[in-house]
């Protein structure tokens, strides 16, 4: 008898003949390579794997613009449940990946949160693209004409509904800009390409950065619309008018005028 057990020399002080690595040898490997157990491991492992990959791409809730990730912008979208309208071009949805099918709306822990205190840093902030709305009163600063009216009907239109916001780049103020959808008796409906049509809008006039998602072209035939229609702010006197960029420019020259 050998002592150790895995000492290859006998208790006589003989070597055995057959050492530990022959043992190796004489192990049965065929139960490792027989395809009926090999073909169930790699078929969960590629399972596990394909779940891990399906969660973080298009079911993991992102809870505020600044956590998207650099490689979603332009290729993918946000689904979610608008929560609060700021201004007449910006609004505030609470990220529900995968929607009903994923049950929120209906499956317990799946509930958009209704209390500002679950809400907060817990929303996407989404500018639209392409468009500005007249500007509200804030900082210190005047309102524009029909600013009141561009948020009432932002608020009537998308408030507690559900949209759709392709995303193409974070601004300055950590907003998603984003061309947002939404369903309106199963049609889908641009919203900012809405806010043009009824003069509640213009298309955005900044002479860098400005972001339309190949959509440029159809923005500008329908703000001249809204122009010959005299839809929302184009049905004052034209020397009265003054575009979103025009007042926001207007308003930084007195300010830094000011502050000389």
């Amino acid at each position: 008898m050998r002592w150790p057990s895995w000492s290859s020399t006998g208790s006589d002080g003989k070597k055995d003949k057959a050492g530990w690595t022959d043992s190796l040898n004489l192990t049965d490997w065929s139960h490792y390579t027989d395809p009926r157990n090999i073909i169930p491991v790699v078929l969960l492992t590629s399972t596990c794997l394909l779940s891990a990959r399906l969660y973080r791409s298009y079911l993991r809730r992102i809870p505020q613009a600044i956590s998207i990730r650099p490689g979603f912008w332009r290729r993918r979208s946000l689904f979610g449940k608008v929560t609060s309208v700021g201004d007449g071009d910006n609004f505030r949805i609470f990220h529900t990946p995968g929607g009903l099918l994923a049950g929120w709306g209906w499956l317990p822990g799946r509930k958009v949160p209704t209390k500002r205190e679950l809400l907060k840093d817990n929303t996407v902030h989404i500018r639209l693209a392409g468009i500005d709305a007249p500007e509200l009163a804030h900082f210190g600063r005047p309102s524009q004409p029909h600013s009141q009216e561009a948020l009432d009907w932002l608020t009537s239109y998308v408030l507690h509904r559900r949209v759709r916001a392709y995303v193409y780049k974070k601004d300055q103020y950590d907003r998603a800009v984003a061309t947002v959808y939404i369903r309106k008796w199963l049609l889908r409906r641009d919203v900012g390409l809405q806010m043009l049509r009824k003069g509640l809008a213009t298309v955005y006039e900044a002479k860098t950065g400005a972001e339309f998602g190949h959509l440029e072209d159809k923005y500008r035939r329908a703000e001249r619309w809204a122009k010959a229609k005299r839809k929302g702010m184009w049905a004052g006197k034209k020397r009265d008018y003054e575009s979103p960029g025009q007042y926001k420019a207007r308003v930084k020259a007195i300010e830094e005028a000011q502050n000389k």
